[in-house]
C-alpha cells in the first residue's frame, strides 16, 4: 500500500464516520489497519508486535523487524521499563 492510497482509505473511512455509516471502534479499527499495513509494506522486513506484558505496557504496537527490537522499542516507549521484562507478539 502506498502512501496516497493509505491516505485516501483513511478519508474514505474518516467520511463513513461522519456520515454516522460506522461506529468510533469500528473507525480505529480500520484505521489501524491502514496504518499498519502501510508501515509493514513501507519496511518489508518489518512486522507489527504488540506488547502483552507488563501491564505498563500492554496493547503497545510497534512496527519492528524482530521480536528483539520490538522489545527494545515498547521499553523506550515507556517510562521504567526494562525490556527483558517487556514481552511482544506478532500481530
Amino acid at each position: 500500500m502506498d502512501r496516497i492510497s493509505a491516505l485516501r482509505t483513511i478519508e474514505e473511512a474518516l467520511t463513513d464516520y461522519e456520515e454516522g455509516e460506522v461506529s468510533l471502534p469500528a473507525l480505529e479499527r480500520e484505521v489501524r489497519g491502514v496504518l499498519r499495513t502501510y508501515a509493514t509494506a513501507f519496511d518489508e522486513e518489518a512486522t507489527v508486535y504488540r506488547a502483552e506484558s507488563p501491564v505498563d505496557v500492554e496493547g503497545v504496537a510497534v512496527v519492528a523487524t524482530s521480536p528483539g527490537e520490538a522489545r527494545e522499542q515498547v521499553a523506550d516507549l515507556a517510562e521504567d521499563v526494562d525490556d527483558a521484562r517487556v514481552t511482544v507478539e506478532r500481530v
